[in-house]
């Protein structure tokens, strides 16, 4: 595939006026230099012999120091070689939270080849999908997701499987109990039997570092518009597509981030910083705040593998005095309704930082008189790796808005047919800078649907751009289903029940929910009478992980449609609560 980065646009495209900058706290600058490292594999060498001493993460009790990740990476790096995997090969990984996903990312990207995140609850359908349309010749997966990977393996290009236990990186005696756990107390790893024919190879992780530190990584020259990450996300279309990341789209956001930052966390003072990285690393809010900026500023992350389990997260987050904690309004929600999470000591935390989905007043509030640090809500997309605007650390208020566009960014407010709107009217957000994607994975023509001639992104979100440069999010242009931080397509959801027999059409659509912000709720029209909700039901557990499965489901006669027959969503949405 050709790729037409756009890195150049900002310097010939015309200037925009940028009054958010007067705005700006103390200590951030208006612009970063992105130049200073020439891939995202340069920075993060730099920071882990900077900080090799300290502990890059901490795990159930288990902690990696940044000389490990450095080490260990560099013998995965040299064992992917070693399979021949070459320069800008597609390398999936599977699997939750978990130092392995740390050591796994850093390989692949030094090896190289681009990192393909995936969703570890995903379903055999949308495993195959995002496999199949990425090219991925190798896949790092925990062992509690292979069951499904075995269903779908031998329809795709995978030729290497490095298998993960939970416990691998977690001292011998601990690994071992927790895997015994996990396989046989907790019953938590579906046997499977993955095929070895045509030459394909499936090796454990514990092994295969073994195997690479016998090896030499061979230094790969990284430009900043190689390829370093597909980020997959829904389309209006149906088809999940891949955000194209380049090396330098993401060194930009690290250093954007961390320029909008470091001024609150120099606080803290010299010490090391803590981060509570429970957001998925598959998720690219995770991916770039936690693992990213947390490797430049030396800060350990605590990997939470389950985040559901509140509980079990209050518990570890008493153990230490964290001093970052990003989430979305779900999961800041859950906590400051636990009397315990009440009782933790929160005198170090500096900044809770929002994102993924709208931050709820009522949610900032308690937050905020639990822990005396106000919840600063940000906004990003897959495609703009993520971070886009930002609120201002120092704020205590809540401000109901997106914040301002972070260094080196530009957002204007635009029509439908591409005219720059005044401050106070609404129009589609639209973003410029370096951490804007190269493209959407062997998509130009979806490429060409998001990206202007001047190298704006145009979000699909409805907002406003007062006179200060504060954005505010009103509306949607797509019919995006935003559940806990993660985007469903209404498209994709009604592709897949119009295969189940015994439906008509069918309908899916966004309605409010207390707990995660929007849930899904499905239409449908029956063509066989005796289907009922609890076929619909066991038809989208199989096909549907968890978050774009419909909490309601409603059967009606015919669905409202257009003159020219297209489905009104809209009238669905206004005209039925859940």
């Amino acid at each position: 595939m050709v790729i037409t980065v756009n890195a150049a646009l900002p310097l010939t495209a015309p200037a925009v006026l940028k009054p958010w900058i007067n705005h700006y706290p103390p200590g951030v600058p208006s612009e970063v230099d992105v130049s200073s490292y020439s891939s995202l594999v340069e920075l993060l060498e730099v920071a882990w012999r900077m900080h090799a001493s300290r502990g890059a993460a901490e795990c159930m009790g288990a902690s990696i120091s940044f000389g490990a990740v450095d080490e260990l990476s560099s013998a995965l790096g040299a064992w992917l070689q070693a399979k021949g995997l070459v320069k800008g090969e597609r390398v999936a990984v599977m699997m939750p939270n978990l130092p392995q996903y740390m050591v796994a990312i850093a390989a692949i990207l030094r090896a190289g080849c681009v990192v393909v995140n995936v969703n570890p609850l995903y379903t055999a359908r949308e495993l195959e999908h995002q496999l199949k349309d990425s090219g991925a010749k190798a896949i790092i997966v925990l062992e509690n997701f292979a069951h499904t990977l075995e269903v779908v393996i031998d329809s795709t290009d995978v030729q290497h499987v490095v298998l993960c236990a939970m416990g691998d990186r977690l001292g011998f005696w601990k690994g071992q109990f927790i895997n015994f756990a996990v396989r046989h107390l907790k019953k938590m790893v579906p046997e499977f039997r993955l095929p070895l024919d045509r030459g394909r190879t499936v090796t454990r992780f514990n092994m295969a570092l073994a195997e690479g530190t016998r090896l030499s990584l061979k230094p790969v020259k990284l430009t900043p518009v190689d390829v370093a990450f597909l980020q997959y996300t829904g389309g209006t279309t149906g088809v999940s597509k891949g955000a194209t990341l380049s090396h330098r789209n993401v060194v930009a956001n690290i250093l954007q981030t961390e320029a909008w930052f470091k001024p609150m966390l120099d606080k803290v003072g010299n010490k090391q910083l803590t981060v509570v990285c429970a957001l998925p690393l598959y998720h690219i809010f995770a991916l770039t705040i936690c693992y990213m900026m947390g490797a430049r500023l030396g800060m350990l992350n605590l990997l939470i593998p389950n985040p559901r389990d509140i509980p079990g997260l209050i518990r570890t987050l008493g153990e230490h005095k964290i001093n970052m904690f990003p989430a979305v309004n779900t999961l800041f929600n859950a906590l400051a309704n636990e009397p315990e999470f009440a009782r933790l000591d929160f005198s170090e935390l500096v900044v809770s930082n929002g994102g993924g989905m709208a931050v709820q007043q009522a949610t900032a509030e308690k937050w905020l008189k639990i822990t005396g640090c106000p919840v600063v809500e940000g906004y990003g997309l897959s495609e703009t790796s993520p971070v886009a605007t930002s609120n201002r650390l120092d704020l205590q208020e809540f401000t109901a808005t997106i914040g301002l566009p972070i260094p080196s960014t530009e957002i204007v407010i635009r029509d439908d047919e591409g005219r720059d709107l005044p401050s106070g009217q609404a129009g589609e957000i639209c973003i410029r800078g370096p951490q804007v994607m190269v493209g959407y994975w062997q998509r130009d023509d979806e490429t060409a649907k998001v990206m202007s001639p001047d190298g704006f992104f145009k979000s699909g979100d409805v907002g406003i751009m007062d006179e200060r440069g504060y954005v505010r999010i009103v509306d949607r242009k797509k019919d995006m289903i935003l559940v806990s931080g993660f985007n469903v397509y209404p498209t994709e959801i009604e592709q897949v029940i119009n295969l189940l027999p015994g439906v008509l059409e069918s309908a899916a659509v966004g309605v409010p929910d207390a707990r995660s912000g929007e849930a899904v709720k499905l239409y449908i029209v029956k063509k066989d009478v005796t289907l009922d909700e609890d076929d619909v039901t066991r038809y989208c557990n199989e096909n549907f992980t968890a978050y774009k499965r419909p909490k309601y489901i409603e059967f009606r006669d015919e669905l409202p449609k257009s003159n020219v027959g297209k489905i009104l969503r809209r009238e669905l949405r206004s005209g039925s609560p859940a």
